[in-house]
């Protein structure tokens, strides 16, 4: 597969923004994470839908997949920020026409929810795209440095990525020592295990998996990890990088159960595998961009994660 890499961002450049899945509640920050982003000398141009509410959608399928098609179709737009994800990108994958997005590559940014139609970009098209803040999440209010640091070197610069660093260098955990090379792909583990048995996961094999979720009971992720296991993905790659697993507890006190830790240290301390834990990436404040798609050199022996060539040309 012919892997495409976006256009840098430039000072002055129009970041269209979209709300592929859900709206937030509270449509000042989509205004709040615009002018954040003026600030910073872009332009910006809303899609047509954005602020549209259908039930727990951003408005209906067809009206969130005319903001994508005409995005990726307008020559001006050099970037494409997502809203929010919250539910409903997944239901757009098989209706989306992917040649519009293969012959029109631009930077394209989310996580969450978003990580399903950034997996079909990869599958269906070759296309980097970056798990990274989103508008009216991370940009609306006090941003933090570290998230700012990093995303924004990451999209406007075409030198190698390099090492990658948690914040206040807090150390990676191991979980199992080794070294391993191949291309990361992954994001939520929620919607990459509902993309299991679809054209639009990626091929898995020798990849490096990088896993993030929210809100889900030990239990919930113990049967999203028993999963991926039954359905082989652990047997294909070549190493696991876990983020942040934000709340991910039983909500019942009465109701025995594992711990998260537990979960993880049962599927992955034996796993023959390098994989390393306690990444700061996924539904944090210091939050780490991770290009999908491009190379990853992940050393658990030595506790590092490095990637050696840019994301954008």
């Amino acid at each position: 597969m012919r892997i495409i890499k976006p256009k840098k961002l430039k000072p002055g450049d129009v970041i269209g923004i979209i709300s592929p899945a859900s709206s937030p509640d509270d449509l000042t920050k989509i205004n709040r994470g615009i002018e954040y982003l003026e600030k910073l000398g872009y332009r910006v141009e809303v899609g047509k839908h954005v602020g549209m509410q259908e039930g727990y959608l951003a408005g209906n399928d067809q009206q969130r997949l005319t903001d994508i098609h005409s995005m990726f179709n307008n020559k001006q737009i050099n970037a494409i920020f997502s809203i929010r994800g919250g539910y409903g990108s997944g239901r757009l994958l098989d209706k989306i026409d992917y040649k519009v997005i293969r012959n029109n590559p631009k930077i394209f940014v989310g996580y969450s929810d978003i990580c399903a139609l950034q997996m079909a970009f990869y599958a269906k098209c070759g296309l980097i795209t970056f798990a990274g803040p989103m508008v009216a999440v991370d940009f609306h209010d006090e941003v933090s440095s570290f998230t700012e640091e990093v995303f924004w070197r990451i999209i406007t610069s075409n030198k190698k990525i390099g090492r990658l660093s948690n914040p206040h260098n807090e150390k990676f955990y191991v979980l199992h020592k080794g070294r391993a090379a191949g291309r990361i792909i992954g994001g939520n583990l929620s919607v990459l295990t509902s993309l299991i048995g679809t054209e639009y996961l990626p091929k898995i094999k020798d990849s490096i998996l990088l896993l993030e979720d929210i809100n889900e009971a030990p239990y919930r992720v113990d049967r999203m990890f028993n999963q991926l296991r039954l359905g082989m993905i652990f047997k294909q790659i070549r190493g696991v990088i876990l983020g942040h697993f934000v709340n991910c507890v039983e909500s019942d006190p009465e109701k025995k159960s594992f711990s998260l830790n537990e979960v993880i240290i049962e599927y992955f301390e034996n796993l023959k595998l390098p994989v390393i834990y306690n990444v700061k990436h996924g539904h944090i404040k210091e939050n780490l961009t991770i290009p999908f798609g491009i190379k990853c050199t992940l050393n658990a022996s030595r506790g590092y994660i490095e990637m050696p060539e840019n994301a954008v040309v």
